[in-house]
Parts: C-alpha cells; structure tokens; sequence
C-alpha cells in the first residue's frame, strides 16, 4: 500500500485508539509517517524501541509496600501518565525485540494497560517493523500479538515520494535524477548484504550532503557512495554534470526566455524540476503566466509534465492567460 494511502487510513484508525501495525523495507518512512500526523493533529508522540527494553522495563519493577503488605509493580516512567494528555505511543522495530519482550506488550496494546499501568485514555499505539525477509535482526511476531493489530504492509511509491520531496524542498539534482530514474529510488536487495544503498530516507541524507558544502567533486563521490552505494552515487553525478545546460530559471519566469531547443530528456526533466523549484519560491500570476507560456514550446510529454507538477503544488495554472491556449493545444493528450 502507498504510504499516502496508509497516512489516510491511519489518521482515521488513530482516532478510533484502534492498534496498528505497519510492515515495510528498512529506509522507506514508516516512522515518518506516524510522525507526521503527529505532528498534523498537534499529539504528543513516544518513539519506544521494545528491543532495548526486558520484560521487567515495560510492566515496572516489583517492590514492597510496607503500609499496605503488599507488592506492587513501579510505573515506568517512560510511558505517558498524564491522565488528560493526547498522543501517539510508536511502538518501532517491535518484532526486533526478544519473544519475551513482545509478549509484556500484550496486555498494553490489547487492554492498554500493563501491570499497574494504564494508557490514557487519549493515547493511541502504533507499531512498524521490518519484514523477515528484509533480512534484518527480527524475531516472528507471536500470533497473539500480531492478532493485536491492523496490519499495512508499505510499499514505495516514486509518485508519492515525489510529492514529499517537493514540500520538503528537497535539492532540484535529486529531485530530476530520480524523476528521469525512479528505480533509483529504493534499490535495497536483502541478498546482497550491502552496506549502502538508495532508499527515501537515505536520499534525505543525500539532500543533508549536496546542501552541506562539500565542493571537492572525489570526496563528494566517496560521501555519496557510501550513502547511496557506488552504482546509484555513480548515476547521480553524472546526472548532475547534465544540469550545467540548464537555462536561468529566472530569465523563464520574468518571461525573458521564450523557448529552449534542448531536447535531451535528462536536460528536459531537470528543466522541469528546477522551474517548479523556482516557481514555488515566486509564485506570482505573472511568473505562473510566463512558465505556461513557455511550455507552449516544449514537446508534448514535457509541457504536460511540467503543468501536472504545477497542479501538484497547488500552482494555479487555470488563471493564467495561456491556459486556453494550452488546453487547446495539449488536453486531448490528456485524456
């Protein structure tokens, strides 16, 4: 399932306190997800790992209670206690932890409550884990606490990531690179024991990288490279070399340039991106008029490209004065 849809779903699902579990490949955002609508609906959010808790972490410890004879268990301090708080308690990783482990959690997420504690009523439990053919250090999930959840598993989706990557302003480079390659995206292969290789969270590492200053082209490969592994890092730079035939994006939106003869599609894919980059800095009716008009010149494929990603970023391309134009001359490749 794309993750758009998971965020749709669980925003629903969250509200009813109902537990869910999203499965997924190492790298891909499912804790970004959770995270997000966190932050969305204004909750409290707990990342808690199971893996490095014992058993005896999550229940409390036992003590005596001398004024009453009787043994109690000491409330962890790390779980929410406000009575009249709200949030999301993330349960990552939690089929990386000892069968042990998993099983005191039982209780908390079915009965959310576990040994004399109990989760507010305003909080909510959700769980990520990566899949046992991911390869990773993972136990299988008990079926009593699997039956505890509603399970998604994740899938990457360019699309998806795509739109992201524009609200997050992620470096243009990157953006064209894997617009003209999107299997570059996520080239994760359990089997091949990598130490580096391209996912969407390691692609946000590459975006640290390129806005970090590294101006030595060999050490900026050697950095890439160990982010993104050598054949993906390799692909990357060499597609940067192709954005040196750019135009001025600036001279496109003040209407100074009214049409480009390149017709490399690495060129025309970077083009787009970087004009939809600058346009969302200065989106003025004069310069969404003037980036319309210019993609009457473009071929076909590219000019639709460039008003779906316009649409996609909320660029209102119908007000311009060339719209008419435009849908005459390229709607029916629409349809």
């Amino acid at each position: 399932m794309k993750a758009s849809h998971i965020s749709a779903i669980a925003q629903k699902l969250i509200a009813q306190k109902l537990p869910l579990f999203i499965w997924g490949a190492p790298g891909i955002g499912k804790s970004s997800i959770v995270k997000a609508i966190a932050k969305e609906q204004q909750l409290d959010f707990i990342d808690l790992r199971l893996a490095l808790l014992d058993p005896t972490d999550l229940k409390g410890i036992p003590f005596f209670n001398a004024k009453t004879n009787e043994g109690v268990w000491a409330k962890p301090s790390f779980l929410p206690s406000d009575p009249h708080s709200k949030g999301i308690l993330f349960l990552d990783e939690i089929n990386t932890a000892p069968p042990a482990v998993q099983a005191s959690a039982y209780q908390l997420v079915l009965d959310r409550k576990v040994g004399e504690y109990t989760l507010p009523e305003g909080w909510s439990i959700v769980a990520a884990g990566n899949r046992e053919t991911d390869r990773g250090v993972v136990y299988k999930m008990p079926p009593p606490l699997a039956n505890r959840f509603v399970h998604f598993e994740m899938e990457v989706d360019f699309e998806d990531w795509k739109a992201w990557a524009y609200s997050r302003e992620i470096e243009s480079s990157i953006l064209a690179y894997l617009s003209y390659a999107p299997s570059m995206l996520f080239t994760f292969n359990p089997s091949l024991g990598e130490r580096a290789f391209a996912t969407p969270r390691s692609w946000s590492y590459v975006d640290t990288i390129m806005k970090s200053g590294i101006d030595d082209e060999a050490l900026l490969f050697e950095t890439l490279q160990g982010t993104v592994g050598e054949e993906v890092a390799v692909g990357y730079m060499n597609f940067r070399k192709v954005m040196q035939k750019l135009p001025s994006f600036e001279s496109i939106l003040n209407g100074e340039l009214k049409t480009f003869e390149e017709r490399d599609t690495k060129v025309m894919i970077a083009l787009i991106i970087g004009i939809v980059n600058k346009l969302k800095a200065n989106p003025t009716q004069e310069a969404i008029d003037n980036v319309i008009g210019f993609s009457l010149a473009l071929p076909s494929e590219f000019s639709i490209m460039l008003i779906k990603d316009m649409q996609h970023n909320k660029l209102e391309v119908e007000g311009s004065v060339h719209w008419g134009e435009w849908v005459r001359e390229f709607a029916y490749l629409l349809a």
